[in-house]
């Protein structure tokens, strides 16, 4: 089995402090990608502050750096370490985000550092709101009615024209942070300031209150070869965090029909946004009719992952981190 190009050495950004939306789940993953790293006699140089990790003990990665997983000293672990590539969607959105930094700030390609697995690019189109929507559009996909915005009174005039109750989204952020639902102008204001204070950029859309919502845990290769591996239901719909649900493998509700619609139109999204490795796509879907909306697409491995590697058996990020160095899917064996 012949890997892509040279990689001798990569930096994997671990899971980072522990808070909330962000816990051992990533640990689980970083984990994984060391062990994928180790088996391909590849050195690994992980960074993480935190020391209560699975992935920081001693017999897992070649070098560890316990400090914080920002553009600013991750910059100077690839000048000390002069890595090959650099591993970005193991840890979770804190990973994801110093990446998508170390990318627009030039540091990846001044040292000549590679991104393995899913392309910088494909990352951005999925964390930034307004993108998404514009890429989903492209293959005619359904998505919310929604307006990208940078100011309350910009998402007040979105909500006029969608009609209330709205729900507010937070570009490049993770467990609902900064998220919420408005009733009424007084609601979306004070929703909106919050949600500014985590970002420049907020996304006003439709609320689809008691639609089920539905997972799907995907998996790429360069080569275009794609599987959904799992796919989840809530337990609660629309409206209720999925970190704050129950959800169930596989989806018990969903209609042969459904099941293999919303497969294909996952399937679809992630072969157009050009994700490498896994990824988890969130669906609505309307209990009254056969009406779908695609909510967003995590360009990393999330908690609903961890959750598909155990209920299935199938390693999603051991997997993604082989495919990540440019193996196929029809060359790695479960």
């Amino acid at each position: 089995m012949a890997r892509e190009g040279k990689v001798g050495k990569v930096i994997i950004l671990g899971s980072g402090s522990i808070k909330i939306g962000e816990a051992g789940e990533f640990d689980y993953s970083g984990s994984q990608a060391i062990k994928a790293m180790k088996e391909e006699k590849i050195k690994t140089v992980l960074v993480n502050p935190n020391i209560a990790t699975i992935q920081t003990s001693e017999h897992l990665a070649d070098k560890i750096y316990f400090i914080p997983i920002t553009p600013y000293f991750v910059e100077k672990i690839i000048q000390k370490e002069k890595p090959d590539g650099i591993l970005l969607s193991f840890g979770g959105q804190t990973a994801l985000n110093c990446g998508v930094e170390l990318e627009q700030q030039g540091i990846l390609k001044k040292y000549g550092v590679r991104v393995l697995g899913t392309p910088v690019r494909a990352i951005i189109n999925t964390e930034d709101r307004d993108l998404f929507v514009q890429r989903l559009k492209e293959i005619d996909v359904k998505v919310p009615d929604s307006y990208a915005v940078n100011s309350v009174n910009h998402a007040l005039k979105a909500a006029k024209r969608i009609g209330y109750p709205v729900m507010i989204r937070v570009a490049y952020a993770l467990g609902g942070k900064g998220s919420g639902i408005a009733f009424s102008e007084h609601e979306l204001t004070e929703v909106a300031k919050k949600a500014f204070s985590f970002a420049k950029q907020i996304l006003v859309e439709k609320y689809l209150g008691g639609w089920k919502e539905v997972e799907y845990e995907v998996v790429r290769d360069k080569y275009d070869n794609c599987i959904t591996v799992c796919n989840m239901e809530n337990f609660d719909p629309m409206g209720i965090h999925t970190g704050e649900s129950i959800v169930v493998a596989p989806s018990q509700t969903l209609t042969n029909a459904e099941y293999h619609k919303l497969r294909e139109i996952s399937t679809r999204v992630v072969r157009h946004i050009g994700i490498v490795g896994e990824c988890n796509i969130q669906i609505a879907l309307d209990p009254k009719s056969e009406e779908y909306r695609v909510i967003e697409v995590n360009a990393r491995l999330s908690r609903s992952s961890a959750l598909a590697s155990k209920a299935t058996g199938y390693p999603l990020a051991f997997i993604a981190a082989k495919l990540a160095l440019g193996y196929s899917l029809t060359e790695l064996q479960n």
